[in-house]
């Protein structure tokens, strides 16, 4: 599609693509969406992006990145059948992290319908050079259906200066304020005093009690988020703000196969392992000493308001961010960790993770995303080490691992990545 030009789109769920080409010196870029009425957001949750990563309504959620080669996605769903009736546009924008969309080459948005696999609408965005952030397309409604209009407008101040030009407030670094200077009160002198017989002031009739305060505004949105690499593979969870509610773990992936004779714009076709059986898991040890193990294997699936604070929500297998495989940890227990590795498992489905493209995110409930990718699967590997969190004593810190791990023959995963990390429990086999 030319830029300005717009196309009907169905309102059945849509997968929103946006894709570059990654390589030496390209910065990463992530999708967002706002939902407008009259041009601007009703509040910060019309905001949807990877630190707010659903919307209530359930219409637009950021599902995250995939990489197959060179290739690079970052994708939202939109449900348009789902969108709020005072809802008039969805913006769908793109931001840059760590660079300029100069450098970010074959940059394009894609519409698909996800029932079918169909593209809808797609648009190439070319001639970027400073610009930071960019309004990509936009879904609008006209005349009772929805169309996709290609936008291609550019923004020099990054992703903030995007959303607060749509109305929304960002979190800023706080700045301590001036100390309050007392009033200066002249000295009462013999000129300044009231003369001794002077009448007393009348009485004032007494004031009606001041009305309460005004509730506190809701929180900022905050725009920061943490990507783990092996050159900086470790960050505090306190100086990000993660000090309290519930961290949410999240494994998505995805599998490729090659396959001659089938076209597609991106050069390769996609085939999704229906039987492929991952399980996130998370061996623990708290501080009176107890250790354990969270995961599906066994029904252990943990507790989160009791010992061992660590929650397993179910058994997925499609990998996809909006449900996936997902453990939650309650930092309002903190101090009761020593240590929590986060791993997972092939249970079936596979022998490797070769061709696994999978990314992890830790999103605290309060404070920035934390994400990395998984380096390629080169060895026989069917357990991977994903993340160790340790605490320090007034920290909790979480390290990315991304280390593959391979059983000896008869060693069950489980034990495997026990003996690497030195945990010292006792294994006896187990189903689910």
């Amino acid at each position: 599609m030319p830029k300005g030009s717009n196309a009907p789109v169905p309102t059945t769920a849509l997968r929103v693509e946006l894709g570059w080409r990654s390589g030496p010196g390209v910065p990463d870029a992530d999708a967002s969406a706002l939902l407008l009425v009259n041009g601007k957001v009703r509040s910060d949750s019309d905001f949807v992006f990877y630190n707010q990563p659903a919307h209530s309504s359930g219409a637009v959620r950021h599902e995250g990145k995939r990489q197959s080669g060179d290739q690079v996605t970052d994708t939202l769903l939109v449900d348009l059948a789902r969108v709020e009736p005072t809802i008039e546009t969805v913006v769908l924008a793109a931001s840059c992290d760590g660079g300029t969309f100069g450098a970010v080459p074959d940059l394009y948005i894609e519409v698909r319908d996800a029932g079918r696999d169909a593209v809808t609408a797609r648009f190439d965005s070319t001639g970027a050079t400073v610009e930071t952030a960019f309004v990509l397309g936009e879904f609008y409604r006209r005349q009772g259906a929805w169309k996709f209009r290609a936008v291609g407008q550019g923004y020099g101040s990054g992703l903030e200066g995007l959303a607060t030009d749509y109305g929304i407030t960002v979190d800023e670094p706080q700045h301590a304020a001036p100390a309050p200077t007392a009033p200066v009160i002249p000295p009462v002198t013999a000129a300044t005093a009231p003369p001794a017989s002077a009448p007393p002031a009348p009485a004032r009739p007494l004031a009606a009690a001041p009305p309460p305060p005004p509730a506190p505004p809701t929180a900022p949105v905050r725009l920061t988020k943490v990507t783990l690499t092996k050159a900086a593979p470790s960050v505090s969870l306190t100086k990000q703000g993660g000090t309290s509610g519930a961290l949410r773990v999240n494994l998505n992936w995805e599998v490729h196969k090659q396959f001659s004779g089938w076209g597609s714009k991106l050069g390769r076709a996609v085939a999704m392992h229906a039987d492929l059986d991952l399980d996130l898991c998370a061996l623990y040890e708290l501080t009176d000493g107890s250790k354990g193990v969270v995961q599906a294997l066994g029904n252990a699936f943990g507790a989160l308001h009791r010992p061992p604070y660590i929650h397993l929500d179910g058994d997925d297998r499609t990998g996809a961010l909006s449900s996936g495989e997902n453990l939650t940890v309650s930092l309002d227990h903190k101090q009761a960790f020593r240590r929590i590795l986060v791993f997972v498992t092939i249970y079936e489905g596979a022998r490797s993770f070769a061709d696994l493209h999978a990314r992890v995110t830790l999103q605290p409930q309060h404070g920035a995303a934390i994400d990395f990718s998984l380096d390629e699967c080169t060895v026989p590997s069917t357990v991977c080490a994903l993340a160790l969190i340790t605490n320090t004593g007034s920290d909790l810190v979480v390290q990315r691992e991304a280390r593959y791990l391979v059983p000896e023959r008869g060693v069950s995963p489980q034990r495997t990545v026990d003996h690497a990390y030195g945990w010292g429990m006792n294994w006896t086999p187990g189903r689910k």
